[in-house]
Order: C-alpha cells, then structure tokens, then sequence
C-alpha cells in the first residue's frame, strides 16, 4: 500500500522547512519530484541530494504570489512530464499583528502568500490534472486555520488558513467529477526556519506544554504519513477533509 512510484509530485516552498521534509517522504514512496520555490540555488542543492539517493526531481523556480509565473510554471512541469499526479501548496509566510494594530500592508502579505497563492497554485495545476481525470491536492492550511489562539498575535494568518480549509472544501467539491481530490493538512507547532525563533522560547515552550495534550512539538517527518496517505490511490475516497497533525492541540 502506499506506493507512490511514478507518480508526479509537485510540491510548492520546497526548499525548506515541512515542503522539504514531506518532499523526502514522497521520494521514499518511490514518487517523482517536482520542486517549486523562489530560492533556485538552493533547489539545485537539494535536488542533487535526492538525485544522487535515485528519485527524479525536476525544479522550477516560482514565487506563489505571481500568477503568471505559476501559470509559466505549470506549463514547464506539463511540457517536461505531461501530466500531475499530485498537487502539495506548502508555500507560505505571514506577518504577525492583532486585529487591533495590523497594517493593510501586513494583512495583504499574508492573504497573498497564504491564500491566493494557493488559489493560484492549485488553478493552474488542477487543469493539467483535469485533462488526465486523475489527481490528488493536498493544501497545507495549519491548526490555527481551525481555532483562535492566546500566545501570538496573528489574524491574518488564521483568516488564510481557514480560507484554505473552506477552499479545500469547495475544490474537492466542484473537482470530483474529475476524479481529482482535495484534502488539507493542518499542522501545529512544528519547527521550520519561519517559526524556530518563536518555538524555542522559554514562554512559548511553557505554553505549548500546556495546551499540546502530547506535550512536545512536532517533529521532522512527522507530517509524511498524512501526505502520502492522502496523495495514495489507496486514498481515492477521501476528499474535502482536514487532517489536524498536532499532538492533539485541536482536541482541547
């Protein structure tokens, strides 16, 4: 079960972080690998790394906000590979700052990298995935896209994650007929280069203790099983669900 061997993953913010990290999960499945992000160099970094364990990777630099250069990209990966098997929107960022003293600036950084980008994203590689009525999307939304939260400031982070949970709905909704899925994982407090300074806190370390039911943060590689899972055919009947992978925080 869960053979992933060549199918096509593409996997937006790749270069780092829980993109990366799910990236090896899908090349230990045997998948192909289809890299984006906006650090090329450090894509050829790593896609030497996974070529020289034996998976194919192909990278293409893409900054998510832009639509013509997604569009731009998914041609590139359809002309390389004729087709998508598997869709992961991991790329992100956001600006952190109450409903109170959050700047329009601020606001609008994080919709755009965190929402539209995703619409953007999955457009553009859904109709790839149309023309050969088969596909798995997984948007990677987080828990605070599912509940409010007292230890940081971050509005506009939990508006574009709970837009990307209802997105996902709505997607999977109107791209069944396609036989294309779309499901969302919502990670807690996993440590990645955006969040480690935050994490290793005194504070925010005494506050993860008492709200995680597991009592620890995520840890590398933990997200995969989720991913693989729902980027499986074995998975073929599961869409519009969230998965929360966050040591219980939701649960409370």
């Amino acid at each position: 079960m869960f053979d992933l061997s060549n199918k096509i993953v593409v996997v937006s913010g790749a270069s780092s972080g829980l993109g990366l990290q799910m990236a090896k999960g899908f090349a230990a499945q045997g998948a192909d690998l289809v890299l984006m992000a906006r650090r090329l160099d450090r894509l050829e970094e790593i896609s030497q790394e996974f070529e020289a364990a034996g998976t194919k990777c192909f990278v293409v630099k893409c900054d998510v906000t832009d639509s013509s250069m997604v569009d731009a990209a998914a041609a590139t990966v359809e002309k390389e590979f004729g087709r998508v098997d598997v869709l992961v929107n991991c790329a992100g960022s956001a600006k952190n700052a109450g409903v109170l003293n959050m700047t329009d600036e601020e606001w609008g950084f994080t919709i755009d990298t965190d929402l539209t980008s995703v619409f953007y994203v999955t457009r553009a590689f859904a109709n790839i995935m149309k023309k050969n009525n088969y596909g798995r999307i997984i948007n990677i939304a987080s828990m605070y896209g599912l509940v409010g939260n007292t230890a940081i400031d971050t509005v506009a982070y939990h508006a574009s994650k709970g837009g990307v949970v209802n997105f996902t709905r709505a997607v999977a909704a109107e791209l069944a007929k396609y036989n294309i899925t779309c499901n969302a994982i919502c990670p807690g407090y996993f440590a990645t280069e955006l969040t480690t300074d935050v994490l290793k806190t005194e504070e925010f370390t005494a506050y993860m203790k008492a709200t995680v039911p597991l009592g620890r943060y995520g840890s590398e590689g933990e997200l995969n099983a989720g991913a693989i899972f729902l980027a499986s055919d074995e998975a073929s009947y599961v869409t519009g669900i969230t998965l929360p992978i966050d040591g219980g925080y939701t649960a409370v």
